[in-house]
């Protein structure tokens, strides 16, 4: 019964009150047909990515189990491919959508001199001169991200 419940709650819906179900939610780059790997434009962040679940689906323990386990599979592939990619100090990883209550993760490479670190991304600017980070990105860092996640995934 348990199944059946989690199953319906995760059939594919689409809700014109949502955002994340009217609009991809940024810049689609990889996708399959449960969610969608996207980068999200952030004037502090440029490679801030969000993990969308293409249904309209609240809470991680609405989906059955094989379809947590897939989101999370994509989760971590978006990780090891920034970590791969980029080198960045540390990953960070939320998901909260308290704002669009739709299923996402937001995966976000950061570095010792960005706008907020060691404050979350939505926390406190260390400083108001603080913005982007002063690292430098490969110039076809786009390809091959993904690139790494159609290899990961």
């Amino acid at each position: 019964m348990m199944k059946t419940v989690a199953a319906k709650r995760a059939a594919p819906v689409k809700s014109t009150d949502c955002e994340l179900c009217r609009k991809a939610g940024g810049s689609v780059i990889w996708r399959d047909d449960a969610c969608r790997v996207v980068l999200v434009p952030d004037p502090d962040y440029t490679v801030f990515c969000r993990v969308i679940w293409n249904s309209h689906v609240r809470e991680m323990t609405d989906l059955p189990a094989g379809m947590r386990a897939h989101c999370m599979r994509v989760v971590f592939a978006v990780e090891r491919a920034l970590r791969d990619v980029l080198s960045p100090h540390k990953i960070n990883l939320a998901s909260f959508g308290n704002m669009a209550p739709h299923l996402h993760w937001h995966v976000i490479p950061r570095e010792t001199d960005d706008a907020h670190f060691p404050n979350p991304v939505w926390g406190p600017r260390r400083s108001k001169q603080a913005g982007r980070s002063t690292r430098k990105l490969p110039p076809n860092w786009r390809a091959l991200l993904a690139r790494r996640l159609a290899q990961l995934l």
